[in-house]
């Protein structure tokens, strides 16, 4: 899934595989692989992919639906 989003939201942002490994100073190719789950940023990556595409973490590793699913126990509910 992580793979997945990641593809689906740099395309609606407009940005090219290439530009996002610009913007991570990593290879096409590895950056190819975030997107492929073929391997997986570490924490630092992540955070500057969320930022550069305008996310949050918790939506590329798809926990947005588990934080809205448990909204009202993080309120004191």
């Amino acid at each position: 899934m992580f793979g997945e989003r990641l593809n689906e939201t740099r395309k609606l942002r407009g940005f090219t595989a290439q530009q996002m490994a610009d913007t991570l100073c990593i290879a096409l190719r590895t950056y190819r692989n975030y997107e492929n789950e073929g391997s997986y940023p570490d924490f630092d990556k992540l955070v500057k992919i969320a930022d550069k595409i305008d996310v949050s973490i918790d939506y590329l590793l798809c926990r947005d639906e588990f934080i809205q699913s448990h909204a009202t126990s993080f309120d004191g509910h």
